[in-house]
């Protein structure tokens, strides 16, 4: 039952967002049908039954109104975040790729039902092969059709990966592991609301994501896309990290990439600098031939 409620919602995304490609919708029509989705995936018994308590072994349980209600903003949040970060080539399919590969782990590690462990690899599997096609410069390109997929996708999984755990670390795993395109995704909220001064400014389009700001910086769409990628790794290793050794051994690993980053960061940059400069020269020699 709860599989045929996912893959209801994915047919009822497909539909809609295949239209969107094809000749554009308004973003509330598919805010509609990501909510019809997540409704039937929660109807056919998909929930998020507990609240863990952060770095302990306590989790909450909640009511069933309240539980529902949590699970539709999760499916309709993480569906959004990897729909948002769409905006380079190869990114979405590349995050999605590295969070099932850390998602994996963390299911094999806490003993989470099979059948999460097959979506999970099977979602990876499929990505592998369409990913080095989607890379920058990309020959096939994933549209809202593809990132919606990818979204819902996760974000099912990772309640059936963590449905009947015990463990409330392994219950905020999924969302370390997909924290860059939450907080990008929040972020974007808040500052879509903040400037436009109304709710409606959520759905208005903007270019103060993470790989815009990366590009401002000077990075090129490789680069900005590489950064993110790296990212995504090091949050999913955090969390594998977190569940296996626990906290002081998972702060020890943060410490030591924030060191490395902090340390690389100067040189990075002063590469970056010498090789527009490169760029600058050769144009303005070829300008003057």
């Amino acid at each position: 039952m709860k599989l045929i409620g996912f893959f209801i919602g994915i047919i009822i995304l497909g539909i809609i967002c295949y239209i969107d490609d094809a000749k554009g919708i308004p973003s509330f029509a598919k805010l509609v049908a990501q909510i019809i989705a997540a409704i039937i995936v929660v109807i056919c018994g998909i929930r998020i039954e507990d609240i863990a308590i952060p770095f302990s072994e306590g989790k909450v349980v909640i009511n069933e109104i309240l539980s529902c209600i949590l699970t539709i903003c999760w499916i309709i949040g993480i569906t959004n975040a990897i729909n948002l970060i769409d905006g380079l080539d190869g990114l979405s399919s590349g995050v999605t790729l590295i969070s099932c590969l850390s998602l994996l782990m963390v299911f094999s590690l806490n003993g989470s039902p099979l059948i999460a462990i097959i979506l999970i690899t099977a979602l990876g599997g499929a990505i592998v092969g369409f990913l080095p096609f989607n890379f920058s410069p990309a020959k096939t390109f994933i549209g809202d059709t593809g990132s919606n997929f990818m979204g819902f996708s996760l974000a099912i999984i990772s309640i059936l990966g963590v449905a009947k755990t015990y463990t409330a670390l392994v219950l905020i795993a999924p969302i370390i592991v997909l924290g860059m395109p939450i907080f990008d995704t929040l972020f974007a909220i808040f500052r879509r609301i903040i400037k436009g001064k109304s709710i409606k400014a959520v759905f208005r389009p903007d270019k103060g994501h993470l790989h815009h700001k990366l590009m401002a910086k000077g990075y090129s769409q490789k680069q900005a896309v590489l950064i993110m990628y790296g990212i995504t790794a090091i949050l999913g290793m955090f969390a594998i990290i977190l569940l296996e050794s626990g906290i002081w051994k998972a702060l020890s690993f943060a410490l030591l990439i924030i060191a490395i980053i902090t340390i690389g960061y100067k040189d990075v940059a002063k590469l970056m600098k010498d090789d527009v400069d490169e760029n600058i020269d050769k144009e303005n020699i070829r300008k003057q031939d």
